[in-house]
């Protein structure tokens, strides 16, 4: 989904440091650009009156002003094996035109463990239903408003269980998955003292390997997966 030699640069900081901040600071977000793409600019911007809130339940996107609900919009999220990311985000970046795949606008949120966005799409009858992988898609014409409208800043929050649907099991987690789920059990790795990482949502190899002695040390498999009797043994799940 990215390409690694067009890389974004988010600067959030005030401007009395951007210019020391663009030499020192690494990537923080690189999103997808094709040739056609706007040039992506370092962007400062004042707190947002604006918030987003997400139910991908329900398959909707509420943006508010002040607390107050503006508009409403149908949108469709991840499906349970490449959820759409609980939790809260701020709006770190805003794109136009990477192809068809992601229609004509983007917004792009800091979710520390992958790149999502809000953006639109070629496929408008996934619209309504758990069908992207992970993103949130809009309709053409609906994201072109949340564009013009929503501020870099912007507060996102996905409502969820971070474990996915409470009707079902969560996932079983190994090296390679990403998302909020790992971000939790890097979280009681490092609780137990087992994880010595960032708690960074990635499952890289210190995290297999700090599960794996952690399952020995408990009497589970030594398989460095996160299986239920792992999510039990961690306390989060009865």
């Amino acid at each position: 989904m990215t390409n690694k030699d067009n890389r974004v640069w988010v600067i959030t900081q005030p401007l009395a440091v951007l210019t020391l901040l663009l030499c020192v600071l690494t990537p923080i977000i690189a999103f997808p650009a094709d040739a056609g793409a706007s040039p992506s600019l370092p962007i400062v911007s004042e707190e947002s009156i604006f918030s987003i809130e997400v139910y991908p339940r329900q398959h909707r996107l509420i943006v508010k002003i002040q607390g107050q609900s503006y508009k409403s919009y149908p949108v469709a999220v991840g499906n349970p094996s490449t959820p759409t990311p609980v939790g809260e985000y701020l709006v770190t970046y805003k794109g136009k035109d990477w192809g068809p795949s992601f229609g004509p606008r983007w917004l792009g949120l800091n979710v520390p463990w992958g790149f999502y966005g809000i953006h639109g799409t070629n496929r408008p009858d996934s619209i309504g239903r758990h069908k992207s992988h992970g993103c949130i898609r809009m309709r053409n014409h609906d994201v072109m408003e949340l564009f013009e409208l929503i501020p870099l800043g912007t507060k996102v929050t996905i409502y969820g269980h971070i474990l996915g649907d409470a009707d079902h099991d969560p996932r079983d987690l190994a090296e390679g998955d990403v998302g909020g789920d790992v971000q939790l059990i890097q979280s009681r790795l490092k609780s137990a003292g087992y994880f010595k990482g960032d708690c960074n949502g990635k499952f890289n190899r210190a995290t297999a390997q700090a599960l794996t002695q952690y399952q020995r040390d408990h009497g589970l498999i030594p398989n460095g997966v996160v299986s239920y009797r792992v999510y039990q043994a961690l306390g989060l799940s009865d």
